[in-house]
């Protein structure tokens, strides 16, 4: 089984568990032993079976159980402990006698009733906490006492005023009174106060440097390579209605009144200059060359590299053309409001000598306007039979889309602008491309009609031959049970230096959600180690370092994860090592329950952005800052709240 089915099956079983408690105490006080005392039975089994669903999961890893071992489970085996001793004998004595005595049937409810509360905080804390805390444990042991200390009340007789029993009760009831009060009380106090630390080094060195170079001071060359050329570009930034490809028209945000943007291309040398101008965008807007490692000043990043652009401003953005392949460009302030209403565009690079010119060359950006996936680039292009074409699919949504081709084989040969090693041809495959990423398919135009369809027919793009039959298109009935190409095994295997090479940092990053703060509100969150946005600590590397990431997914949905200013090495996934052609991407789709290992050189120095792709989890807080030792920001940082969301 999957780590994610052993975490659906884990949960099951705790709120199975949490039913059957609480099942088992309504039964006894309704005096009914026999089913009360089956359904304690009952409790204890399930009990006893979500240890074995733990140490499945734990056996995939610590960061799917530790909230389970440390907190959640010795807080059930208390309290189911006590049900069991406090109201089974009791049950078992009536259940045969038919009767249920007066005297001990208030406690054992109480006691049954409060093993229900334990497993229902015990499942609870997993959505709630993430990674225990003291203040997660003083929260969850208080709730379970209020809860058994408000059932005593409710049940059990009141005796007399100057009685032993009440003297003990008030005691009792004092002392519950007063645990529930510290523990609420600490909890909250230390979840308040709970501070962010400066940095976290990965098991290196602290800072050495002082921070003395801005990333203002980061900033592109002036010249073009040696026979490159400048390429100037205008972007205005403004509201326009647009007519999309499926004939619908949208109250749009834009570059230049379309969706997506102007092109951007480029050949492999020339100098980029871009002046964005902002119109009308409310709050501001940015530019950030996804995927493409300029240098940090001209990232894009809004309260990071930058303020964001406000109407009636503008930012001159320049960096060098020096890595051939497909990209993407958008605005990084308000990112999962604009991204999504159409700030985004393409940034193509071609080599100066092209290898394998292709006849047709089609730039497909995918994207979804209030519920309709849309394909920038038309519908319906025409090829001569024999030729080379290359489409560049690009993602420019927050979830990821399914691609299938039909009609002839083809080869996959770039991922996320990156070339592969001898990549195969395949056929009836699908690829699943994440949120931002890029895929470049290259096939030889068959004499018969080709099919590219997106998530089983939401949009699709016919290539139709020039001088070939008019055979009728392939059918995509069956794409939908085609499997889907793994990447870790395709290609040829080539050794990259960098795998064995010495680790000088190492961090971890467990994705989920809990509540946090976020932009210094408690909010329930998309987390990193347990935190939002800003509370995240950064991560400090210096200039050379080889820092080794391993991304954990303990939350049910996809986190696709994009650092900044660097493309990473894929090492494994799930403990899978990658046996393909070397992985190097800017955006990988960590899916529930998975781990993903990758590594990358810290060469270009800066802050950058290391989070969620999925554009509304960054706004909710799943993101931090990558930090060179040594390099500082004169802007304030990202914020949350009001106007500047973004992502």
């Amino acid at each position: 089984m999957t780590t994610v089915g052993w975490i659906i099956v884990d949960h099951a079983i705790a709120v199975l568990g949490a039913i059957a408690w609480f099942g088992a105490g309504v039964t006894a006080a309704r005096r009914r032993a026999r089913p009360a005392l089956a359904l304690l039975g009952v409790a204890l089994l399930v009990t006893l079976t979500r240890a074995v669903s733990v140490a499945a999961l734990a056996a995939r890893g610590w960061w799917f159980v530790e909230e389970k071992v440390l907190l959640g489970l010795p807080l059930l085996a208390v309290a189911a402990l006590a049900a069991a001793v406090i109201a089974g004998p009791g049950l078992l004595a009536r259940a045969r006698s038919g009767g249920q005595p007066e005297s001990s049937g208030a406690a054992g409810v109480v006691a049954l009733l409060t093993a229900g509360y334990a497993a229902s905080a015990s499942f609870v804390v997993t959505f709630l906490a993430g990674p225990p805390t003291w203040g997660t444990a003083l929260i969850a042991i208080a709730v379970v006492l209020a809860g058994a200390l408000l059932t005593m009340r409710v049940l059990a007789p009141s005796p007399e005023p100057r009685s032993g029993a009440a003297v003990s009760r008030r005691r009792f009831f004092g002392l519950t009174g007063g645990l529930v009060v510290l523990g609420a009380a600490g909890a909250g106090f230390g979840f308040s106060a709970r501070p962010r630390a400066v940095a976290d080094t990965g098991g290196g060195p602290g800072p050495v440097s002082p921070a003395t170079t801005s990333v203002t001071d980061l900033r592109g060359p002036a010249a073009p390579a040696p026979g490159g050329v400048r390429r100037e570009h205008v972007l205005t930034a403004r509201k326009a209605a647009v007519r999309l490809e499926t004939g619908r028209d949208f109250d749009a945000w834009t570059f230049d009144g379309a969706v997506p943007g102007p092109a951007i291309t480029a050949t492999e040398g020339d100098l980029i200059e871009v002046k964005l101008i902002n119109q009308d965008i409310d709050g501001g807007v940015t530019l950030h060359w996804h995927g493409y490692d300029v240098p940090c000043g001209e990232d894009g990043a809004e309260g990071v590299t930058q303020e964001p652009v406000a109407p009636g401003g503008e930012f001159r953005y320049r960096f060098r053309a020096d890595q051939v392949g497909t990209y993407w460009y958008h605005t990084h302030f308000a990112s999962h409001i604009g991204v999504r209403r159409g700030l985004y565009g393409t940034l193509v690079v071609r080599p100066r000598v092209d290898p394998d010119p292709a006849g047709l060359d089609l730039t497909l950006p995918v994207h979804t306007f209030d519920g309709a996936v849309t394909i920038a680039g038309g519908a319906e292009h025409r090829a001569p039979v024999g030729s080379t074409v290359r489409l560049r699919l690009v993602n420019t949504d927050s979830d990821p889309h399914r691609f299938a081709l039909a009609g002839t084989a083809f080869r996959l040969v770039a991922v996320d602008g990156r070339d592969l090693e001898r990549p195969g041809e395949v056929s009836r495959q699908v690829l699943r491309l994440p949120a931002a990423g890029r895929y470049d398919v290259v096939f030889t135009m068959p004499s018969e009609p080709v099919v590219l369809v997106v998530d089983e027919h939401a949009a699709t793009v016919r290539l139709q031959p020039q001088n070939g039959s008019s055979a009728p298109e392939p059918s995509t009935q069956d794409a939908s049970s085609w499997p889907e190409l793994d990447l870790l095994g395709y290609g040829a295997p080539l050794p990259v230096a960098l795998r064995t090479a010495p680790v000088d940092r190492r961090f971890t990053l467990v994705l989920d959600r809990g509540v946090a703060m976020v932009d210094g509100s408690p909010a329930y969150a998309h987390t990193v180690n347990g935190r939002g946005h800003p509370s995240i600590p950064d991560q400090l590397v210096s200039e050379g370092d080889v820092v080794r990431m391993t991304v954990v997914n303990r939350s049910l949905e996809t986190h696709p994860w994009h650092l900044h200013g660097h493309p990473v090495l894929v090492l494994s996934r799930d403990g899978q090592p990658a046996s393909g052609s070397p992985l190097w991407v800017d955006t990988f789709d960590v899916r529930p329950g998975e781990v993903w290992e990758v590594v990358f050189r810290a060469s270009n120095p800066g802050i950058w952005m290391n989070h969620c792709h999925n554009l509304p989890h960054a706004h909710e807080g799943m993101m931090l800052q990558l930090r060179y030792d040594g390099i500082t920001t004169p802007f304030g940082g990202m914020h949350m709240a009001g106007a500047g969301h973004h992502g």
